[in-house]
């Protein structure tokens, strides 16, 4: 109803339409007892772990609430025994000291311990498109490739 499809892009409106003609773009919505729907993450985001699947949403939405930080990515990275593994791409708030054990320790206050990041990286920003949203994609590239340039633990002032 809202989209007719991608910009210049026919094969990715395509591959992105069902046989019913509808374009479907990859968010996950649950509904509640009272017939709310909420969206819960994209599913080209989603982590799966284990044969679990996590949604970084969820995480980030738990983590950002820490005194310390700015900004949060969640991204799943290669295990070679789970298949993916959490990490945590976090933008420390201005003039704060960062302690990432106090990030996690709050994320595992209020999670299931699954869901816990068992990667944590400090980083001044994180890669934005045009219209500034994260590109959680090239963030998982960069690591794989080990171009992050991220720390990792202790303490970081920005």
């Amino acid at each position: 109803m809202l989209m007719k499809g991608y910009l210049d892009d026919p094969e990715a409106t395509r591959a992105a339409t069902n046989a019913e003609g509808f374009i479907t773009v990859g968010d996950v919505a649950v509904c509640d007892d009272e017939g709310f729907i909420s969206i819960v993450d994209r599913k080209k985001d989603m982590i799966i772990a284990g044969g679990v699947n996590i949604f970084p949403r969820e995480i980030e939405e738990v983590a950002a609430q820490h005194v310390d930080v700015d900004e949060i990515a969640i991204v799943g990275v290669p295990d070679e025994t789970y298949g993916e593994r959490i990490a945590a791409f976090v933008v420390p708030r201005t003039g704060r000291m960062l302690e990432t054990r106090s990030v996690e320790e709050h994320v595992r206050a209020a999670m299931a311990r699954y869901k816990v990041p068992r990667e944590w990286y400090v980083v001044d920003s994180l890669p934005r498109n045009a219209g500034g949203k994260i590109l959680k994609r090239q963030i998982r590239d960069d690591y794989v490739q080990g171009m992050m340039g991220a720390q990792t633990g202790g303490t970081d002032e920005r």
